[in-house]
């Protein structure tokens, strides 16, 4: 299964036996449903895609982006949500949720200038804020040219691309900029959608990605696979550590490197702006929500056995698109929750 322009928002598996149309899902039995970040749409398509080879388990999954999401799984008109944007443990004891990391990856800044080839323009984080802060407006402002000697820097308008729905990707990117920019913070702030100053919005990575594809002269962010698999130009970015990096699974795990699964309240945890010389400093974590009381446990326990596949056996595949696996003593920490947390008619639905 190949994944050249990563443009449909639907994972659609039509030789397994179901397909989407505009009146919604239709299956065979043995589907689960899901919808949320597109973020980790890219690796999870691979996944559902040989768990069925495998199995004969379906997954529709929409990748409508982190708030569609978790609105979804709220509203119970989903088996899972998706969402790049942790929930605070409160809230979740309150929906009676629980979440869980199931992939760490990067936000990557992309650009479009003709003849500027990827890794060629060097971002500090001051200079990626105000350019979507709408300070910095034209591609040869005096403060790009300084971090960028020696490239060509054309007399153009800057077009900012941003995410027009609600995004846990957005999350992330604006997570980042509220930490390395204080008019940011106080001006913008983070969430999954916010009042954006200057641009035009994109719904979805893709949708991202395909302005900035066909505009010269755009900036925008998207998660890392979309960047790799639509062949786009990356930035590099100026960490806390003072360097520039290349996104790489190697910069991401270096984020990630510092993450304490095992002391964060509901797995809540945030990689920005991560300590550490090779760190990449827009990395993220992708989260599964999922209610505790289950009402049919033989189908919560098929989603749970997908996740665990998932984790023994599709790391693999995971690594090839550049997402960071979550490590072993993490998954028996998350399968450990499964167990003591997860119900169906009150007995444990993960033995």
């Amino acid at each position: 299964m190949t994944f050249k322009g990563l443009k449909t928002s639907v994972l659609v598996l039509c030789a397994a036996g179901f397909f989407f149309t505009a009146g919604g899902i239709r299956a065979a039995e043995k589907t689960v449903t899901g919808a949320g970040s597109t973020f980790v749409y890219p690796v999870l398509s691979q996944w559902a895609y040989a768990y069925h080879k495998k199995t004969g388990l379906k997954l529709a999954y929409q990748s409508i982006g982190s708030g569609g999401g978790i609105a979804q799984i709220k509203a119970r008109t989903v088996d899972f949500g998706a969402s790049d944007a942790p929930m605070k443990k409160p809230e979740l004891d309150k929906l009676g949720l629980m979440q869980w990391p199931v992939i760490m990856g990067g936000v990557v800044p992309v650009v479009h200038l003709r003849g500027v080839k990827p890794g060629e323009i060097k971002l500090t984080p001051a200079l990626l804020a105000d350019i979507y802060l709408g300070k910095i407006t034209k591609w040869n402002d005096p403060a790009l040219k300084k971090a960028n000697p020696g490239v060509a820097l054309p007399d153009m308008g800057i077009t900012v691309v941003h995410r027009s729905d609600g995004s846990g990707t957005t999350w992330i990117f604006t997570n980042y900029l509220a930490k390395v920019s204080k008019t940011w913070a106080s001006k913008v702030g983070n969430a999954k959608s916010v009042a954006w100053p200057v641009g035009v919005g994109g719904k979805g990575n893709e949708g991202v990605a395909s302005y900035v594809q066909r505009i010269n002269g755009a900036v925008g962010y998207v998660e890392f696979a979309y960047a790799l698999q639509n062949h786009m130009t990356y930035v590099l970015l100026q960490n806390r550590a003072g360097r520039f990096v290349q996104p790489t699974m190697q910069s991401f795990m270096a984020a990630a490197a510092n993450a304490d699964w095992n002391h964060a309240p509901g797995f809540y945890m945030v990689l920005t702006d991560q300590p550490g010389a090779k760190s990449w400093p827009i990395t993220g974590a992708t989260v599964i929500l999922f209610y505790k009381n289950q009402m049919n446990a033989s189908k919560a326990h098929e989603i749970l056995n997908f996740f665990n596949w998932c984790y023994k056996s599709g790391q693999g595949m995971a690594k090839k698109l550049d997402y960071v696996p979550i490590p072993d003593n993490v998954v028996n920490l998350i399968e450990s929750k499964w167990k003591a947390e997860i119900r169906s008619n009150g007995k444990s639905v993960w033995k």
